[in-house]
């Protein structure tokens, strides 16, 4: 879904693709807000997995394509850092907030704060038309013709297949292997994705057998985690980006993931799981620096498109995640384990990790393409 969304927004704009999922969103949080009896909860599960296909991600997505459409290339990495920073700030003041509230207000304040956000969003949020303003891309409609006809030359797909609304696989493939950094980048994504979706799945399960944690102490973790992200993403993050760029600031960033999971699979004590938690100041690098490499390969009327496709790929990690991890953990964790080892299927989520830092030192930033009027036929050479 992620792919089509994006592309949507390329062709209808991002705050009318941005009302939907903000809108569906509202929907299973307020059914729990009136019940959370068992035909209740059953309405909200079925509610929440439909949803979730066009909610989960869209709005990252949709966020990341709307601020590349409204700030210039060279101060992107640093706008999607402090973008980042302000979702770390979000999640660190609901995690806070949630420890002072019972289960019913609990879900009663975050329909509340849905609705602000989707109330504010359609009234103060400029709308920005994306095809008539915006320049250069590959897939842009005003090049069509140009572009189809160079792609005749090359590869036997019809242009009618290139540049249809609604992307298929194929299309997702041709934006795939349109640019090696970009397929770099999705493998990236991928390995960056699936293991943060397999520390997820396995490190409540290891440090509750480990070291007996309860939810606040999990709480805790989240809060420290996201305080360090929150300030480095707002203050170190574009400070930092001018002087090292956003390739650099990538593999920083995976190199502290990669030890940050490290230092989990091997906890000695209670208080390594904090410690380790600090390094959120230099692995949050990871994600907003991945997405500006995504964002400089295309041009401005395919920001939703492959923002989109990177989405899609990571929720996908995001589904194999928890199917290879928590079993892992389980057995790890159970007293038929192999080997004395609670920690090896973190281990393993750190080596996915490593595969995505070797990944990402492989990456050779270019500078961006440029973005010049699309009524200018003679720009195709540089598409060529």
């Amino acid at each position: 879904m992620m792919p089509l969304v994006g592309n949507l927004s390329d062709r209808y704009g991002r705050k009318a693709l941005l009302t939907l999922p903000m809108s569906l969103s509202i929907i299973p949080l307020a059914i729990l807000a009136y019940s959370r009896s068992r035909n209740f909860f059953y309405a909200y599960y079925v509610l929440k997995t439909l949803t979730s296909m066009v909610c989960e991600g869209s709005v990252q997505c949709l966020a990341l394509a709307y601020v590349a459409d409204n700030v210039p290339v060279r101060r992107r990495a640093a706008a999607f850092g402090i973008l980042s920073g302000i979702g770390s700030a979000a999640f660190v003041c609901g995690t806070f907030i949630a420890r002072f509230l019972s289960t019913a207000s609990t879900f009663q304040v975050a329909t509340a704060v849905a609705i602000a956000g989707t109330v504010y969003m359609r009234i103060f949020l400029p709308d920005v038309a994306v095809e008539e303003s915006l320049k250069t891309p590959i897939l842009c409609r005003g090049k069509e013709k140009i572009v189809a006809d160079f792609a005749n030359e090359i590869s036997p797909i019809k242009s009618e297949q290139i540049f249809k609304s609604r992307p298929s696989l194929r299309d997702m493939l041709t934006m795939l292997q349109s640019s090696k950094i970009f397929t770099q980048a999705a493998v990236v994504a991928f390995f960056l994705s699936l293991s943060d979706a397999g520390f997820q799945a396995s490190v409540t399960y290891y440090l509750k057998a480990e070291f007996h944690f309860n939810k606040d102490q999990f709480a805790d973790l989240m809060v420290i985690s996201g305080v360090a992200g929150t300030v480095s993403q707002l203050i170190v993050m574009p400070i930092l980006t001018p002087f090292l760029g956003e390739g650099v600031l990538l593999s920083v960033g995976l190199f502290f993931s990669c030890a940050h999971i490290f230092l989990y699979s091997v906890a000695w004590s209670f208080w390594v799981p904090y410690a380790a938690s600090m390094l959120s100041i230099f692995f949050v690098f990871s994600q907003p620096c991945m997405r500006t490499i995504v964002s400089k390969q295309v041009g401005s009327c395919e920001q939703g498109k492959a923002q989109g496709c990177i989405s899609g790929i990571s929720s996908f990690a995001n589904v194999v995640a928890p199917l290879v991890f928590s079993p892992l953990s389980a057995l790890f964790l159970s007293d038929n384990a192999p080997f004395d080892f609670p920690g090896f299927s973190i281990m393993c989520v750190g080596f996915a990790m490593m595969v995505a830092f070797v990944q990402s030192l492989m990456i050779r930033v270019p500078p961006p393409i440029a973005e010049e009027r699309v009524d200018n036929p003679n720009h195709i050479d540089s598409y060529a």
